[in-house]
């Protein structure tokens, strides 16, 4: 008859359970590891922004959330939360194209952010007429889309016409315009200083711009950029309170999520001026 052969094995002692003051301290360890990571890729990488104002009608509405790419055009102190950074100029700098999409901080007052369109850099010359956009003394076309039926924040239903803008260099964008006889449709003639951009709404008779001068945003700085956008990641059409749960899945705009921001470029080959 063999005998069965019976093989020890090690336990290794148990660990003894943590107690309420360990876990607790854990819990807080744990918490501030995710906090200092969240304000690093927010301070370097990616900034999220919501939409408050019509001003950027049809690229963005409001209730849309969207990322700001930090690292797209180098960085400037108002890259960091409350400018706190002691930095001059722009570091890693990279000039903005025409055409993007930029948050900035306004000049008159940097506590406030502005989200705008580039649509020419130093040097250049701006004027519009008649509702019609020039650039260094040439008209920049527009197709007509058609009529659109949207609510305005302050006065209800609207029905601007939507166009296909081309900006020099073939960078083509969607704008409204309700008509070409409002405030800033004729406005003097703008000559971009150096180190600066003149920015835009896409809602052309509903935004405070570089068209209305220093009482408006004015020329903005290149130290005043914060970032690119980027794409969208949310969006709400505001109809449901942070309380009416129920309403949630109806208020979501999911058509909106992940949305891409960037213009499109008909002819990536022409060349354009650097700012100077």
């Amino acid at each position: 008859m063999m005998e069965e052969q019976i093989q020890e094995t090690e336990e290794k002692p148990h660990e003894p359970p943590m107690t309420a003051k360990e876990e607790l301290s854990e819990f807080f360890r744990t918490a501030l590891i995710a906090v200092v990571l969240a304000l690093l890729i927010r301070t370097f990488m990616y900034e999220p922004f919501n939409i408050p104002s019509g001003s950027m009608k049809p690229t963005l509405e409001i209730g849309d959330y969207l990322f700001v790419h930090k690292p797209a055009y180098g960085y400037s102190k108002h890259s960091f939360p409350f400018s706190f950074a002691p930095i001059e100029g722009r570091i890693w700098s990279k000039e903005p194209q025409r055409g993007d999409v930029i948050v900035f901080k306004l000049p008159s007052n940097p506590r406030i952010d502005y989200i705008k369109r580039v649509v020419a850099f130093s040097g250049e010359t701006v004027q519009v007429r008649e509702g019609r956009l020039y650039i260094n003394g040439q008209i920049v076309p527009r197709e007509p889309v058609g009529l659109q039926r949207i609510d305005d924040q302050y006065r209800g239903e609207v029905t601007p016409m939507e166009y296909i803008e081309t900006l020099p260099g073939g960078v083509l964008h969607r704008i409204y315009e309700e008509n070409d006889d409002r405030p800033y449709d004729n406005t003097e003639l703008f000559t971009v200083p150096k180190g600066h951009y003149f920015v835009m709404g896409d809602n052309r008779d509903n935004s405070q711009d570089s068209r209305a001068g220093d009482r408006g945003v004015g020329y903005v700085p290149y130290e005043n950029i914060v970032g690119k956008a980027d794409f969208i990641f949310f969006s709400t059409n505001g109809h449901a309170r942070l309380m009416e749960v129920w309403k949630w899945p109806w208020s979501i705009r999911y058509d909106r999520f992940f949305v891409q921001l960037d213009p499109v470029r008909d002819d990536i080959d022409a060349e354009e001026p650097q700012s100077e």
